[in-house]
This record gives structure tokens, C-alpha cells and sequence, in this order.
């Protein structure tokens, strides 16, 4: 799918209100995230490339350990428990979130090439879950 594709207009003035609302990083389960590992004494980058060249930032990165996290949202990465398609431009939606989950596995086999692990955590996860799963992967 070409990414130039034109995009429909909002279905309605809340649909586009909510779309500009919603913050590519800093959001509430990222910030959730940052502070349980940072109580637990972690340190990491914040909104950072992982690899040169590669323009996908990675929400929480250490690079010494070669560990890249994404937070990812329920809506934009089709959460298996809470994925839900627009009724209206369904066909544009489904092909853009197709899209956003193909580039998430050719995120994380890129990385995989370069001796990185990409963790992905949903934004539903309670923060002390997604910390454990963060701390197994640096401890490990």
C-alpha cells in the first residue's frame, strides 16, 4: 500500500478532534511504564531511533542492552482483545491498520538482524506487568 494514499476525510468533527487528540508519544500508559521502571531503578531513551537509519522510534530504548520497547495502542496496532475498525472509510482503515502491523514485524525483524530484542507491550497492560516483562528481557 502506498502511504501518499489520499486520506478520506473524518467521518465527523469528533472523529477528527480525536485523531489530532491522540499524542505520539507521552501518553498515559507510556508515562505509566517509565515511571514504575524508573521506581524500580531502570534507566533508558525515551522516544529514540534504536538503529541509524531506521526512522521507527522505539518508545523506551537501552542501548547498551539492545532492547527497543513499544508501547503500542489497542486502536492503531490491532489489539487482538480491544481491535476495532471504523464503520465509516472501513476498506482506508482496514488497509491503514494492515499496514501499521506489517510495519511493526518488519520493525522487529530489522532489529532482530541487528542483535536487538523489540518488546511490544499493549497500552491495556497494567504498568507493573509491562515493567516485569521489560526487567525479564534486560535481565536475561
Amino acid at each position: 500500500m502506498s502511504h501518499h494514499q489520499q486520506t478520506p476525510p473524518a467521518s465527523s468533527v469528533a472523529a477528527r478532534n480525536r485523531m489530532r487528540a491522540t499524542p505520539q508519544r507521552d501518553t498515559k500508559p507510556e508515562l505509566a511504564l517509565r515511571r514504575e521502571l524508573h521506581r524500580r531503578g531502570r534507566r533508558f531513551f525515551v522516544d529514540r531511533a534504536p538503529l541509524p537509519g531506521l526512522r521507527r522510534r522505539a518508545d523506551l530504548v537501552f542501548p547498551r542492552r539492545r532492547i527497543a520497547v513499544y508501547v503500542d495502542g489497542c486502536f492503531w496496532h490491532s489489539c487482538p482483545q480491544h481491535a476495532t475498525t471504523p464503520k465509516t472509510n472501513t476498506a482506508w482503515w482496514q488497509s491503514k491498520l494492515d499496514a501499521n502491523e506489517a510495519r511493526d514485524r518488519d520493525t522487529d525483524q530489522r532489529l532482530r538482524e541487528h542483535g536487538w530484542v523489540a518488546i511490544r507491550v499493549w497500552e491495556h497492560e497494567q504498568a507493573a506487568v509491562a515493567a516485569t516483562k521489560v526487567e525479564a528481557a534486560l535481565d536475561s
